[in-house]
């Protein structure tokens, strides 16, 4: 069995994860982190060696949480600046040929380059991860399927990767795509009970597919240790802002979870596509099934079930756009400058 911590914290506490990106201060392209600048667990290394993971410790609010953030960012920018580097926060760098980035000295990290392939060295991405700790084994499970029927609106809204390789993808969240070619992500199977999650996690480990439960990408998955559901869908934010607006979105789907049942994974699979491609412009299915439903009109009932405190400060979030509209009129060198400015 899994050691577990469920139970263990405060209903509803939140941790947040973030990955920054490391970039020479004058050239602005990606440049390893010095590793003496690491300060674990909460700055920390990443599979690419220019990213620089951020971890907060368990708070009891969002705002706490994010206030530690700020604290985490301004740690690591210091710690950059000593070795003329800079951070900045997004979904992907807009110029980084992803196959070029350094693969962190580790043997885990290696271990799964060796097994994923192009496919691990593509993953020159970001995201932000949010934890919130849930009561019980099966109480995580429950939120699980509740949470993952709203995910592609939270993807929608925390769209921030148009580009890749110095190029418009066409996709307002490219990670996404990214995301989707490592084996054991997207939406999970269903499952009927946490102990069928549980024999799922070490069957891959015992066969040899993976070293741990942590080697499972879903967009959603329990995290036994934290004792936490880990929502993993939304590109990272650059502004603390947005930060602090999609994080407090999850929490409050988690924390209003009801056991609706298994989610409909073939139309979670359309919903995902439309999201990462049209962003906050998607049409998806409706949760219930019946019919297509805007982003907006998603929003507006979300705003109903869970509270105006919680969506209005999501509802202005267009990252992807901002990125593209600036990199078309000011060029792409004037958007990376802007990035690490705002990060």
């Amino acid at each position: 069995m899994i050691p577990h911590a469920f139970g263990q914290s405060e209903p509803w506490s939140v941790g947040i994860e973030e990955e920054l990106f490391v970039l020479d201060a004058a050239t602005l392209e990606p440049t390893p982190f010095p590793s003496e600048a690491f300060e674990p667990p909460r700055i920390k290394a990443e599979l690419f060696a220019s990213v620089v993971e951020l971890n907060t410790d368990v708070c009891s609010s969002v705002a706490d949480a994010v206030a530690e953030l700020g604290e985490l960012r301004r740690r690591a920018k210091d710690r950059a600046a000593s070795a003329d580097l800079a951070l900045a926060a997004a979904g992907t760098w807009p110029t980084a040929i992803p196959e070029e980035q350094a693969i962190t000295k580790d043997e885990g990290y290696e271990r799964f380059v060796e097994y994923a392939g192009s496919s691990a060295r593509r993953q020159y991405c970001s995201g932000m991860h949010v934890h919130v700790g849930v009561q019980s084994p099966e109480a995580c499970m429950a939120a699980l399927e509740s949470v993952l029927r709203w995910l592609p609106v939270v993807l929608a809204l925390s769209a921030n990767s148009p580009y890749l390789a110095g190029r418009e993808t066409g996709l307002s969240s490219v990670r996404a795509e990214i995301l989707a070619l490592l084996p054991r992500s997207a939406a999970p199977p269903v499952f009927g009970s946490y102990a069928e999650w549980e024999a799922f996690a070490e069957r891959l480990v015992g066969v040899g597919l993976a070293d741990s439960y942590t080697r499972i990408w879903w967009d959603v998955r329990p995290h036994p240790r934290f004792g936490t559901l880990e929502v993993r869908m939304s590109d990272q934010p650059t502004r603390l802002e947005a930060t602090e607006a999609l994080a407090g979105l999850v929490r409050a789907l988690v924390s209003s979870a009801a056991e609706d049942g298994p989610t409909d994974r073939g139309a979670y699979a359309e919903n995902r596509w439309a999201a990462l491609r049209f962003g906050r412009e998607a049409r998806l299915i409706h949760p219930d099934g019946s019919r297509l439903a805007s982003v907006a009109e998603l929003v507006d009932e979300l705003a109903a079930q869970l509270g105006s405190e919680v969506i209005d400060p999501v509802r202005g979030l267009d990252q992807a756009g901002e990125q593209l509209s600036h990199g078309r009129a000011e060029g792409m060198r004037a958007l990376c400058e802007r990035l690490v400015a705002l990060t």
